[in-house]
């Protein structure tokens, strides 16, 4: 394999541009996720931006060892296709445990601080009879 000083210009200008999207959409979502203030929102951010941001590095990746190698490259395919199975996955399955705490807890709207007023003697007594709090 050759060094990255014979890499050729079109294909320096292609990895470029692929890192400068993926990395710009990892700190969008960064951003994203420190300026959200609810958990919801937060979910978000992140998803789509691992998703996208992953795919365009995997791209330069594969366009620079191919470039270089004189032969094509499709191991990075294999990252990309775990990270897009399994973020939104993983995302998915936080917000229904928030979701099901939120309900359990009986939180007002999605996103609000729990109340204070949780009622907790009406849950001791519906669990005491073997009902399900709400």
């Amino acid at each position: 394999m050759e060094d990255a000083a014979n890499l050729p210009l079109w294909a320096a200008i292609f990895i470029a541009a692929f890192l400068i999207l993926g990395s710009g959409l990892a700190l969008i979502g960064a951003i994203g996720l420190v300026r959200f203030t609810s958990f919801y929102e937060r979910l978000h951010a992140p998803t789509l931006t691992t998703s996208w941001g992953t795919a365009a590095i995997m791209l330069a990746s594969i366009l620079f060892f191919s470039v270089l190698g004189g032969r094509f490259v499709l191991h990075e395919i294999l990252i990309g296709i775990f990270v897009t199975i399994t973020t939104p996955i993983t995302l998915m399955l936080l917000a229904r445990a928030a979701l099901h705490r939120d309900r359990f807890e009986q939180a007002g709207d999605f996103g609000d601080p729990v109340s204070k007023e949780d009622h907790t003697d009406e849950k001791q007594e519906e669990l005491a009879e073997g009902r399900k709090p709400l």
